[in-house]
């Protein structure tokens, strides 16, 4: 109980902190309610810490944290959606910058491309992947939480990729190409606006139609370029997902991952595959208890506290900076 209390505290505390900053340093108010009501922002930001501290109470039970990282990706999904649509038919107070920006996770790779700059989501996305590796997968994606949802939950049958693998890097590849040759050629902002919105519709459709039959995160996985750049860079993050020598390659905790990433051989060679955003799904589902978070020497229970106040803390924050 004590541990739980701690770890509640500390992220409501890390979220206050780390938003008052914001608040106190930034002219062009970040929060929403600042933008409405003088010190609004603080009366968010106070929801804002609140928020992080229940959810890192229950999440701290393995039991429930399967439960609660759905519930909480979903209410992310439902916020951040929620502010476009008020952007666009009630105020552009509700957007980031007062511009409507395509809100398809693909641009905060392309949009950098195509525009020659950096945007705060891109920003916003970088900073995740320093500080809790590849939650950008499976906590902060609004397309993410979507695709998870048609995935479903607990499934015997999840039928594991094979050939759709083949495509994930020159899929990337032909997208940044694509982009950069958009800015080469200048190509007007409105045609590269309506191929982003095809690629956007795609995807869509990819988690309607395979995510749902495979059950796994076909979006995540292949169609989404973002999700192979997070692949790729989340070592520069300490935190690990281990399989140890208990492990009875019973294949239970397969079926709770819906990112493919602990397939026959994957157990076999005792390491999830780079797909893992280490959400943790798996972890109760081993009664072994083989699969366990670490961090350097630190102990798994240790590890994991840590890595659930690093990532529901930037969860809380982004969930109120996150805007198109």
């Amino acid at each position: 109980m004590k541990s739980r209390a701690i770890l509640a505290v500390s992220v409501f505390l890390l979220v206050a902190f780390f938003l008052t900053f914001i608040q106190l340093k930034v002219e062009n108010p970040l929060l929403v309610l600042e933008r409405f009501i003088p010190g609004g922002g603080w009366i968010e930001l106070f929801l804002a810490a609140t928020y992080g501290g229940i959810v890192a109470w229950f999440m701290y039970d393995p039991a429930r944290s399967a439960k609660w990282r759905q519930v909480t990706w979903l209410t992310f999904a439902v916020v951040f959606f929620s502010q476009l649509i008020l952007g666009v038919t009630v105020s552009e107070k509700f957007l980031m910058s007062g511009k409507l920006h395509l809100p398809i996770p693909m641009m905060i790779m392309s949009g950098p491309l195509y525009r020659g700059e950096f945007s705060v989501m891109t920003i916003l996305f970088l900073s995740t992947i320093l500080l809790s590796g590849p939650a950008w997968c499976s906590h902060f994606c609004y397309f993410g939480a979507l695709d998870g949802w048609a995935a479903g939950k607990k499934n015997k049958r999840r039928k594991h990729l094979q050939k759709i693998w083949n495509l994930k890097i020159p899929f990337i590849i032909t997208i940044i190409a694509v982009t950069i040759l958009l800015r080469i050629l200048k190509v007007d902002v409105l045609i590269a606006t309506i191929v982003a919105i095809a690629f956007g519709v795609g995807g869509l459709a990819v988690m309607l139609s395979y995510s749902r039959k495979k059950r796994q995160m076909v979006h995540c996985l292949t169609w989404c370029p973002v999700g192979t750049i997070v692949s790729g860079l989340k070592h520069v993050n300490p935190m690990r997902l281990t399989i140890n020598e208990s492990c009875t390659s019973c294949m239970l905790c397969s079926n709770y991952c819906k990112y493919d990433a602990l397939k026959p051989s994957d157990i076999q060679n005792r390491k999830p595959a780079a797909t893992c955003t280490l959400c943790g799904d798996c972890v109760t589902s081993c009664h072994a208890g083989s699969l366990q978070y670490k961090m350097f020497n630190l102990k798994p229970a240790a590890s994991r506290n840590i890595y659930l106040g690093i990532t529901i803390t930037l969860h809380a924050m982004t969930m109120v900076l996150a805007k198109i």
